[in-house]
């Protein structure tokens, strides 16, 4: 059961489908980055796009939109300096600087009430534009 709020301030009601392709992300590993994406018309944030875990981090920032904003979790697998593999869950909120204002609004009224229903996320990164999100970033925040 998805709960609907009407109430725009506190964003929108996330899908039990969001939900769960994020535990599957999270848990099973069969899916490298989720791209949501808020449906107004049902007041809610869907699953746009899933990756599956060959997919590259190239493939992952090719998939957001250059003028819209959307809302994804990577799962960033790296090898500490002790030869140890490990993985951390990435929650971007990506609104770039050419996104229509609603849009940017939108999804800024929306993020943490969604984020909350992400249980497991890591780190947050919130880019404006591709160079505030480089593979790099996301590597210097996990270690």
């Amino acid at each position: 059961m998805s709960i609907r709020m009407s109430n725009a301030s506190s964003g929108m009601g996330v899908s039990d489908h969001s939900k769960d392709i994020f535990m599957e992300l999270k848990r099973k590993k069969v899916h490298r980055y989720v791209v949501f994406k808020i449906d107004e018309k049902k007041k809610e944030v869907v699953v746009e796009k899933t990756g599956g875990p060959a997919e590259s981090y190239d493939d992952f920032t090719a998939s957001l939109p250059e003028n819209d904003c959307r809302y994804a979790v990577y799962d960033f697998d790296y090898v500490t300096s002790e030869n140890c593999q490990k993985s951390k869950i990435f929650f971007i909120a990506w609104s770039p600087s050419v996104a229509r204002i609603r849009s940017k609004m939108l999804y800024a009224t929306s993020k943490d009430r969604f984020r909350r229903e992400l249980d497991g996320i890591h780190y947050e990164i919130q880019a404006t534009d591709p160079d505030e999100m480089e593979l790099e970033a996301l590597r210097e925040r996990a270690h």
